[in-house]
């Protein structure tokens, strides 16, 4: 969906994800067959990078309060157990979310409108949302970003996963999977200019994937590729400096 068409709403995403609950692992799985690999590992892979990012940032994060914010059916929260003090996951799919509260009891899950969280201001030490950004109309990215910046401590880090649209086999499954139908991608130039105009600071971006980073040689390989735009995804790391 090109920007100079309708844009879909909160309200339509909600839907569409709420129909897709059931068979949401299918979908991905089938876009992603080409490459040879299940959904699950890249989960890993992002999940590890997550925790990565978490350690270099605060060290310890066993006290760290974290929300998972978009979390749909809860992917990442499976080997999330007992890493923080505790996990939140919001999404605007009740359904998503109702799937998920069974599989991870651990996690304290919540619903929303797409609109304003319903958190206190500086309540969370981390925040990531991973690939939830080009699910969420365009005219609202700006005060999606202000939402994370409020509900984030200050000192508080940040994190964005989202689809490189400059890598071709991105913009295949993109195209492909009724999933991402009405995705609109993110560049990662106007992702860092948007965190800049929230208040962000410390702010970076690196691309992930350049190689499926299978093993500690493809691992290491992988994270000095992300020097380059190559990669399938990519992440934005920020801070929230104290005020």
């Amino acid at each position: 969906m090109s920007q100079q068409q309708s844009e879909v709403t909160q309200a339509q995403v909600a839907k569409d994800f709420d129909n897709l609950a059931g068979d949401y692992e299918a979908k991905i799985n089938s876009a992603l067959a080409f490459a040879g690999r299940e959904h699950t590992f890249y989960i890993d892979i992002k999940r590890e990078h997550i925790l990565r990012l978490a350690r270099r940032h605060f060290g310890d994060v066993k006290q760290l309060d974290v929300l998972d914010l978009g979390c749909g059916l809860g992917a990442y929260h499976a080997g999330l157990e007992g890493r923080f003090r505790e996990l939140h996951g919001i999404d605007v799919s009740g359904q998503s979310i109702e799937v998920a509260a069974i599989r991870h009891p651990f996690v304290r899950y919540s619903t929303f409108d797409g609109n304003k969280l319903p958190y206190r201001d500086s309540q969370f030490s981390l925040v990531f949302t991973v690939c939830v950004m080009h699910h969420v109309p365009p005219s609202q990215w700006t005060a999606f970003i202000a939402e994370m910046f409020r509900v984030a401590k200050p000192g508080g880090l940040v994190l964005v996963f989202e689809h490189n649209p400059y890598n071709p086999a991105t913009q295949y499954i993109v195209k492909t999977c009724d999933i991402d139908r009405d995705a609109v991608l993110l560049r990662p130039g106007r992702l860092r200019r948007m965190f800049v105009d929230a208040g962000f600071a410390e702010i970076e971006t690196r691309t992930i994937i350049s190689v499926p980073p299978a093993g500690p040689f493809l691992s290491g390989l992988d994270s000095l590729l992300g020097y380059l735009p190559f990669g399938a995804q990519y992440y934005l790391s920020a801070v929230r400096l104290p005020s």
